[in-house]
């Protein structure tokens, strides 16, 4: 037996006591002391799975090598193993056959759900749902944990205001405030309040930090900002998920100032593990460390791991450097052995308060991973979730909700028959072609007369390893027979959109509009039946200029998981009323791109003189087709009475604003009541506009409530260039409303 699973059986079941910090701690320091240099290295190294787990051992080669280090203890982690049976397959050689037994923590990408899908995080944000979006990761998490995976890389909580960037669709939006909110949510939902719980699993907060700043919206590419954006934009969401305790994060692909984030000891060092205390582990992202020599800020791999250790790197995700150089730099004293003690303590620590010490086998039970997988509760809450995460973009002469009889409706586009695209992009787990489509969440209502015609194809097939698709650029043939079935219907509803993988990971676009041949078919079928409501599946936002000044009612309904065709249908025969709001603006096209609601004010913001030389497009207008906040209902909402408690307030004190909110329609409906403020006069310039307060409340038809706001010492100041957080006396504007856009406006004061 072991020398870990003795101490562990020797003092018996470790108790919700042993788990206190002091206990962990000094635990931690006993292990240590029994660890040599290669065993403590081996602990900072994560493999990808490599073979079939309860097959015979692999024979040669880099899976045969890798093999060997789980025996030997060299691996610290494993990654995209999964199923009660693999896991404990691989578990066993770590903790049985070892020398110290140390459990292996195993990690995989539960980004919107595990094997019964959550919309995409983009979409799940547009809900401003903070509870049903800590729900949807709580299901991922019993989900994931059922099948043996005890650690996720989500949430990722970078910043986004460039659409092009295919990996919006994995975070929150282009706002700090709200992004920080749904940061905990998520964190929350994924390690509940006890970490050592058997359907909780550790939280990874990436990446940290910039990647979403990455130029052109372009993968993988360099980042330059200010220390203004740094601070105040970017680093705020990652600040929220240490206070939430999440235990891992993960660093990027980016460089920032000339220095790759993975080698940064200013982000990792000063920042995370400094200022902030961060006391769990960073990770790099998948052979970061490695690619700091494609970089040109290490020539080699052993000066790649030099740098990344010392910067605060905890542990290598298949990037076969600290495994490979680390012990040597350690016994040639070009590092200390102390940096090594620090990574150590703080990946044994996560695998403390998983639990894994007291059992490592706690995630492998095959009747919880069958009854878990795939439940009807948790078929329930995705589809909850998926209707409050559609907005109403558009929605002119109350064409929708649709009639429930008596109408012949035209379902168009080859998207509302697919069952794949729908489940969206990293869901890794998931089945193929297992979503509900809009077409089966349509035939559902048995009132009307349904016809389908695809229209034409979005792709026309697969290439790589992963997946991506070649999009249909020249098949037409199809159009006709959708032209024609228009022709004769009350209503045409055409889902069309980008296909479920063409956002995500390494899926930058340069081109934001509709895909392939799928707007020449909009227009087409639109001389022939304006009456259109056009539904959107995206996992960005595109640039539909022509739709929104053509196309009487447009819905997003973005990539929304297992449940999509239900809670599409749900919403266009208003058996759910629409309440969601954009996380991120919507260009006019794609030379907009970066646009964003919170930027700053230029030296020549309007033209004021009236000529040309103000900020602004000569073929475009400055605004966005739809802002940040925007989205539509079923009724109507009416906002007056904007108050504050004063004018004038000594800083430190807190400034109570309050709204009422009339629903001046006929259907009782929810609306996000969104608060925004401007410093109007800073050290550092403000933005226009920065929202510091939502609510998202249900109004009965005819009713008004009163809602209430506190701005406070945390949201009326901001970080200076130094990251130093200060409040500055001066004039500010405080907004109200429905989106960034539609608001009420007030004015105060700071002395």
């Amino acid at each position: 037996m072991t020398i870990v699973a003795m101490a562990c059986k020797n003092n018996n079941e470790i108790s919700a006591e042993n788990y206190k910090d002091d206990n962990i701690t000094s635990k931690i320091d006993s292990l240590l002391k029994l660890m040599t240099i290669e065993e403590k290295v081996g602990q900072m190294n994560q493999y990808n799975g490599f073979w079939d787990l309860t097959g015979p051992s692999p024979k040669g080669g880099t899976a045969a090598k890798k093999y060997e280090h789980l025996r030997k203890g060299w691996v610290g982690s494993m990654l995209n193993v999964r199923g009660v049976e693999q896991v404990r397959a691989v578990q066993k050689i770590a903790v049985e056959e070892s020398r110290l037994g140390i459990p292996l923590i195993i990690g995989f990408d539960v980004i919107h759900g595990y094997k019964t899908l959550s919309p995409i995080p983009l979409a799940e944000s547009a809900s401003w749902d903070l509870e049903a979006i800590e729900q949807s990761s709580r299901i991922a998490a019993i989900e994931a944990s059922s099948v043996g995976i005890n650690w996720t890389f989500a949430p990722m909580i970078d910043i986004g205001r460039d659409a092009r960037w295919g990996r919006v669709m994995e975070g929150a939006g282009e706002d700090p405030y709200l992004g920080s909110l749904i940061a905990k949510a998520r964190i929350k939902g994924f390690q509940g309040d006890d970490l050592s719980s058997v359907n909780t699993i550790a939280a990874t907060a990436k990446h940290f930090a910039g990647y979403g700043f990455s130029e052109a919206g372009r993968e993988y590419n360099t980042v330059d900002i200010g220390t203004s954006t740094l601070h105040n934009v970017v680093l705020p969401p990652f600040k929220a998920a240490v206070d939430a305790d999440v235990k891992t994060v993960m660093n990027s692909f980016n460089e920032i100032n000339g220095v790759p984030v993975t080698g940064s000891p200013y982000l990792q060092r000063d920042i995370l593990k400094g200022e902030w205390n961060f006391n769990g582990f960073v990770i790099s992202d998948w052979a970061s460390i490695r690619e700091m020599i494609s970089w040109g800020h290490a020539k080699n791999k052993s000066e790649a791991a030099k740098i990344a250790v010392t910067a605060g790197s905890d542990m290598d995700m298949e990037g076969y450097v600290y495994i490979e150089e680390l012990a040597q730099l350690v016994k040639d004293d070009v590092i200390k052995e102390d940096l090594l003690d620090d990574a150590v303590r703080r990946i044994l620590r996560v695998k403390f308060e998983l639990g894994l010490f007291d059992d490592p086998y706690r995630y492998c039970d095959e009747v919880r991973e069958k009854e878990m997988i795939g439940h009807p509760k948790h078929h329930e809450a995705v589809l909850d979730m998926a209707k409050k995460s559609i907005v109403l973009l558009k929605n002119e002469n109350n064409l929708l909700p649709l009639k429930k009889e008596g109408q012949k409706i035209a379902l168009i586009g080859a998207l509302a028959s697919d069952k794949n695209s729908p489940l969206g992009s990293w869901r890794l787990a998931s089945d193929d072609n297992t979503a509900v489509s809009v077409l089966e969440g349509m035939q559902a209502y048995k009132g009307n007369s349904l016809v389908y015609k695809k229209g034409a194809d979005v792709s026309v097939g697969k290439t790589a390893f992963v997946e991506e698709v070649r999009i249909n650029t020249t098949d037409k043939s199809e159009f006709q027979s959708a032209i024609t079935a228009a022709k004769s219907a009350d209503v045409v509803v055409m889902v069309l959109g980008e296909h479920g993988f063409q956002s995500g990971e390494a899926r930058s676009r340069t081109n934001l509009q509709l895909p392939g041949v799928q707007q020449e078919l909009l227009e087409a079928v639109y001389k022939v039946n304006s009456n259109i409501v056009l539904v959107l599946n995206n996992g960005r936002p595109l640039a539909v200029s022509w739709a929104d000044a053509h196309i009487p009612a447009i819905v997003e309904a973005w990539q929304l998981g297992t449940q999509t065709g239900n809670a599409v249908a749900q919403v266009l025969y208003g058996d759910y009323n629409p309440s969601g709001k954009l996380p991120m603006t919507f260009p006019r096209g794609v030379g907009q791109v970066p646009i964003y609601y919170n930027y700053k004010n230029t030296g020549r913001p309007k033209n004021v003189e009236g000529n040309v030389f103000w900020s602004h497009y000569i073929d475009s207008e400055n605004t966005p087709l739809y802002p940040f906040g925007h989205g539509l209902s079923y009724t109507t909402f009416e906002y007056s009475n904007l108050k504050l408690n004063g004018s004038i307030f000594n800083i430190g004190n807190d400034i109570t604003v309050s709204v009422d909110v009339k629903n001046s329609g006929d259907r009782d409906g929810k609306e996000v009541v969104q608060l925004y403020i401007r410093d109007l006069v800073g050290s550092v310039t403000r933005p226009v506009k920065e929202l510091k307060g939502f609510d998202l409340v249900e109004i009965k038809a005819g009713d008004t409530k009163t809602i209430t706001f506190t701005l406070d010492k945390t949201t009326l100041g901001f970080y200076n260039n130094q990251g130093e957080y200060i409040i500055e006396p001066g004039e500010f504007k405080v907004f109200v409303g429905g989106s960034s856009a539609q608001t009420l406006e007030a004015d105060f004061e700071l002395d």
